[in-house]
This record gives C-alpha cells, structure tokens and sequence, in this order.
C-alpha cells in the first residue's frame, strides 16, 4: 500500500490548522487545553443520567461523541444544523435520525422508516438482514435518505424537515441481491450518480465500486453499471465497501473504508473524471491508539469553514461507536486525525477542541440519546425498538397510565424457550462502557404461564426476571442464560426464590468491557447478586441490547381447567427502566 508524503507545504498547512486558538498542537491527540475527567459530572436528583458525556464542558471534547451503535454513520450539514443516520437491520423502527449543532452533542429525533419493508418478511426476526449502511443528503429544499437492504436492493426515503419525524413511504429504486451502501451526487451538469458496493454473501462479488445513472428525482437507477473502482487489483486491498461520493476542487471523490469492519483502514480516492482512473490514498488508520477500525463515515464541512470526519469503531459488546476526527485539506487531500509524521495518515485522536458551532457558540446544551423511561408519555420513548416490525398488540400504555402493559407473547416455537426469534423483544442499545439499568415491574393478581424480565440480549443472553413453575404453578424469580442464540441453544434457568411480592425491582450492573452481574431488591432493599457473572456478546452485526420481554409459555398440563386459564392475566407492568452510573 502506498505511503504518503506531502513535504512542507503538509507541515506548514498542519501547523496553521493545529496551532489555532483553542487546537491541539499537530502530533498531540490533546486539546490545548486539558480536559476535566473522562467521566461525566455527577447526577443530579431528578435529572436523567447522562452515562456518556463526550462534551467536557471546556471547549473540548472526547471520543467516541455517541458511545452507542450508531453504525455506519453519515452526516449531513444544513445550515447550522447537523443530522445523522445509520444502520438498523433488523431492528423497529428502522433509520433512526440524530440531530446536533456541534457534531458532539446529539439528540434522537426520530427514525426514519417506521416499518421494515416488505413487511411481511420483517415481522418475523431477520438478523443481520434488514437496513445496510444508508446516505443522508440535502438537496432541493428536501432530506433524502438511500438505504440498501442486501436481499431486495437500494430504496430511497425523501422528508422536507426531520425534526417532523414524517417521511416518505420507501421507494426500492434499484432492486437486486447484493447491491449494498449507496451514495447518490448530483454533478454541476443536473447529472445524478449512484455509486454502490456489493456483498459477496449475496452477489458472490464484493471488493469493487459500481457506478450507475440516476434520475434526477432519485427514484429510478440505470440497469446497468461500471466498475469505476476494483479494489481486487489494489495490493492488500479487502472488503472495499461504504462510500461516500463527494466533488470538489474539480475532483471526484469516494471515501471508502477497506480492510474489514474491525481492523480495516479509511481510503480516499480521487479523479478528475466521474468514472475514473482513480488515484488513492489511505488517509486514517488505527496506529499506535487503541481505536481499532476507524473507517466507514462522512466527511462533513460546516458553515465556518472547518472540515471534520464521522467514523465507527467496532467495540464487540458496544457494537460500533460513533467518533469524530479533525480534518484537513492539503493538495487536495483530506488528512483525518492525528497526522505527526506528517505522511498524511492519520490516526484517531482521543479528544479534540469541539467544532466552531457560529452563532450558537457558548451555547453548551450537553445531551446523549435518552436511556430512562418513566412509561408516562402516549408513545414508547425513543430509544426503544422491537425486534421486527411490532404489532398492536403486543402492548398498552393507556390500559395503566404511567406503566408500559406488555402482554405475554408465544413462542414462534412453541417447545422452544430461546429469544432470539422473538419478535416482541423491546430492546435499546448499551448507552456507555459501564452503567447500572434498573426496572421495577408489577405482576397481575392472577398472572398466566409467563416468563417476564430484564434481558441483555446477543448471540449469547441472559435475564433476571419472574417464571411460573411447571407442576406447582408457583411464581419464581430466577436467572437464565442461553449460550449460542443463533445456533439454537435453550435457556437454562436457576430458580432463586418463590415470588412473595407483586412489585418486583431487578437491576443489571454492566462493567467495562460488558460483564454483567444480575441482581434483585430483597426484603432488606439491598440488592442481591444471582446467576453467573454474564459476558455481554454482540448480535448479528450490532451490538448487545437491553430488553423487556413477556413471554407466554406452553402450559405444561394439558389437561388444565380451561375456564381457570382463561381468568389469569397475561401480562406485566413495567413502572419504568432507570439508568445510573456507578459509584
């Protein structure tokens, strides 16, 4: 792989770049200016915890900017507004929609494709499936977003304001197997593009760049396209996918990361013909951090001037977390991060002087996406998603005011007890390295053969929570753990104790790293450690999630009493989920 050399005009350019007012000197990944802890202030009573903090509350800031599974990010800048999207897979709603006005603090708007489509494919779990890497571009006073799904082909979703929530019906504008992460341009002659990669699970080909014709409107690609970048004649070059297509200064530019999704690199290539010859470079790496993978996201250029990178990093339990990379341009080459060698690689920086945010500079309003949820609101708070498409029935918040109803749902294999096929899961992603997340729930007076409780859910989980025993009936609080999701393993759960209270409060304590210890409030209100200390796993290309589930299993007796089953109540309350940091 080529190395970079740029000579003086990199150092001079670097130099008046880094040695701004309130920016790190070039070679240091530290503001000029210290930054306070790496921790959050503490929490005040009353006010939702924010567990990841990457304001630091004097100018500066530190990565990652969203320690949760936003993945694949993309940015785009309108005005002095920013709005980012990701990937979701299989998860509902899908497309979720940031917004922020400094690039560092972010708050969830919404999502953009309320159901999976077809519908009737996605209201059935489909791991790993679902809403690849999508592009989010502003252009006639309207938002698009192009999003590919591996197993259909690439659809597009137009909205006129984000911070509406309301967005077009998805249009599935070039269909196929394989075709994957598109990019759209608009080139100054009226000319639209479609630049895409391609997934080997489903085409047999990956490692290239195809180009197509697009219409204007976006809603329709050309049949056939053009191979404009292979990365298989590159040396080393490997899983080329996520671009980005961008022009200036007269050159075409895609933004790719290479190498893998854990340890690949960023590249840039650039021509001055829309379908090439490219020249390359890479541009970022991990090098001596501890940032593995910085690649895949946007370049975005504000309204001051300034040029900064969006990126992921695979962090295995945590999924891919979002960081943000100062850059610059010289000869017409972005140099990403750290870059003390001056080679024009770069490598991550920890923490950074935050984004000239204009007219809204000295106005710090540090947030996070939502974590806690008093159940009080109409609608489920933002940071929940199902496990496919939901339905109707699966819950109330109206039935109790101030609790969310989850009603017991079957198996879609009734003999079996694994949850990885669940639809009715309600999940939301690990918001930091380590926190504490506590539901208290309430049973019905009479609850029916039910399993309920708190789960931290991949391809390997476990929960706390409350199982009617087969032959008694009795009630019992316990711990189960399923070792191999995907491949089809059974829960094993170890009672703890009859249930002798129809209120229950049951915790997880999550350690950096993702260990987790399960425990329960006791007659004493301390709370009681049980089962095994759980190492968090990350699911089908996301990471591990926090869920509710109410689960209704096969009644043992087949015999039982018809009338007296039909008396039970099949449900559980949930007062709230509540998340605080460690002490």
């Amino acid at each position: 792989m080529a190395r970079n050399n740029h000579g003086v005009l990199l150092v001079l350019a670097a130099c008046l770049f880094f040695l701004a007012p309130g920016v790190a000197p070039l070679g240091s990944a530290e503001p000029a200016e210290p930054p306070h802890s790496g921790t959050a202030p503490s929490q005040s009573p009353g006010v939702p915890a924010i567990l990841w903090q990457a304001d630091l509350g004097n100018g500066s800031y530190q990565n990652p900017v969203l320690y949760a599974d936003y993945s694949d990010p993309d940015v785009v800048a309108v005005g002095d507004d920013f709005y980012l999207t990701a990937s979701s897979f299989n998860n509902a709603p899908g497309l979720p929609v940031l917004h922020s006005r400094d690039l560092v603090n972010w708050t969830l708007l919404g999502y953009a494709l309320e159901r999976l489509l077809p519908e009737e494919v996605f209201n059935m779990p489909q791991h790993g499936n679902g809403v690849w890497a999508p592009n989010i571009r502003h252009r006639d006073g309207k938002f698009w977003i192009f999003y590919p799904d591996p197993d259909f082909g690439i659809y597009m979703t137009q909205t006129d304001d984000p911070k509406t929530g309301t967005w077009s019906k998805p249009v599935l504008i070039l269909p196929g197997k394989g075709i994957i992460d598109p990019t759209p341009l608009w080139d100054d002659d009226g000319q639209a593009w479609l630049l895409h990669a391609w997934a080997k699970s489903r085409s047999g080909k990956n490692n290239i760049l195809t180009l197509r014709r697009m219409t204007a409107d976006g809603t329709a690609v050309e049949e056939n396209g053009k191979v404009i970048i292979d990365g298989n004649q590159l040396p080393g070059y490997r899983t080329l996918e996520g671009p980005k297509f961008y022009k200036r200064n007269g050159y075409y530019y895609v933004f790719a990361p290479a190498g893998g999704v854990p340890v690949g690199w960023q590249a840039v290539f650039r021509s001055t013909r829309i379908d090439g010859p490219y020249e390359y470079r890479t541009v970022l790496e991990q090098g001596d951090t501890l940032v593995n993978g910085p690649h895949q996201g946007s370049w975005v250029h504000t309204r001051s001037g300034e040029d900064w990178f969006i990126h992921f990093q695979s962090n295995l339990a945590y999924g891919r977390i979002v960081h943000l990379q100062p850059m610059q341009w010289v000869d017409d080459w972005p140099v990403i991060g750290n870059d003390p060698d001056g080679d024009g690689i770069g490598n991550p920086v920890a923490s950074f002087r935050k984004p000239d945010a204009g007219k809204h500079a000295g106005q710090p309003h540090i947030t996070a996406p939502p974590g806690s949820d008093e159940f009080d609101q109409p609608v489920l708070g933002l940071q929940w998603q199902w496990n496919a498409n939901s339905q109707k029935d699966w819950y109330s918040l109206s039935d109790r005011p101030g609790y969310l109803r989850l009603f017991a749902q079957p198996q879609p294999d009734p003999n079996s007890s694994n949850l990885w096929m669940t639809p009715s899961l309600l999940l939301q992603k690990i918001p930091a390295p380590n926190f504490i997340a506590e539901v208290t729930l309430e049973l019905p007076e009479s609850p029916g053969n039910l399993s309920a409780g708190l789960v931290m859910f991949g391809e390997d989980y476990a929960w706390i929570g409350v199982q009617r025993q087969a032959g008694s009936g009795e009630m019992t609080l316990g711990y189960a753990s399923c070792q191999g999701a995907r491949s089809g393993c059974e829960e094993n759960f170890e009672m703890e104790k009859i249930v002798d209270s129809r209120t229950l409060t049951l915790r997880m304590t999550v350690a950096d790293g993702g260990g987790t210890v399960f425990s329960f409030r006791d007659h004493t209100g301390r709370f009681k450690a049980i089962g095994d200390l759980f190492q968090a796993k990350p699911g089908r290309w996301v990471g591990a999630k926090i869920g509710l589930f109410v689960r209704a299993n096969v009644d043992a007796d087949a015999n039982a009493d018809t009338e007296a089953v039909a008396a039970v109540d099949n449900y559980v309350d949930i007062d709230s989920i509540r998340f605080h940091r460690p002490q």
